[in-house]
Parts: C-alpha cells; structure tokens; sequence
C-alpha cells in the first residue's frame, strides 16, 4: 500500500497551490497549516531548494469525529497535502493516505474513519488531474 495519493500540473506553481485549497475545499477541507519549505531552508540554512509547500488540511466535522474514537489521534492531523515544483517545472500535487497512516493504530472505527477521509482527499486530488477550468 503506498503512503500518499498524487496528481500532475502543468501550472505556475502558485496556481497549483490555489487549485489545491480550491479542491480541498470541494471536499469540505480548509488549510489550517501552511509551511514554505523553500523560503525555511533558505532562512535557516541558507540552503537553496526547489518550491515546496506543506499545506495542513482539516475537514472539522472529520477531525473532532477522530478525536472521539482516539484521544492521541491528533499527533496524527492536519492531513497533509504536498505542492512541489520539479526541475523539468512540472508541479506535483500529494496527500496523505490517511488509512495507510493511522495502521499503526488499532481501532477499527477509526480505520473505517481514515476511510472515509481517504476517499475525500482522493477525489480532491483527482479533481487536480482534470484540466483546469477557462
């Protein structure tokens, strides 16, 4: 099982980033978390590196149902949702699989949660690989 679920862009990085948000919010997703890897590794360590954005996101109703099967499942949310430009300028677009990650957690209920997260990042994302609207 692969950890993460992924489409391609052939846009300018930002406007693959506001196609993200946009489709995440599809799926009643809000980006509560955004971290600029490139702009941190330059700051910190003055370390040169491509456009990479981690983007937290969280569907509320979700989450807090979650929390309710397990406590600790917070160290575990935001979902998170890559953007990251390649050299050849291509942009990719990946989450997590929610299932894939919460296995280390044995809760049935919660896995059929995980589940149906899954299935509402996967229809943003596959949102994503369709051509973007004129």
């Amino acid at each position: 099982m692969t950890y993460y679920m992924a489409a391609k862009l052939q846009v300018p990085f930002d406007d693959a980033i506001a196609r993200t948000e946009a489709a995440l919010k599809t799926e009643g997703f809000g980006v509560i978390s955004r971290i600029d890897i490139q702009q941190t590794l330059k700051s910190k360590i003055d370390v040169d590196f491509r456009p990479y954005t981690i983007l937290g996101a969280c569907n509320p109703g979700l989450a807090h149902e979650a929390l309710q099967l397990e406590d600790k499942v917070g160290l575990m949310l935001p979902c998170n949702v890559i953007v990251q430009q390649s050299r050849t300028g291509e942009v990719e677009v990946a989450a997590i699989d929610p299932v894939a990650s919460m296995q280390a957690i044995d809760n049935p209920e919660l896995t059929k949660a995980a589940q149906i997260v899954r299935e509402k990042l996967a229809r943003a994302i596959g949102l994503l690989a369709e051509p973007a609207p004129s």
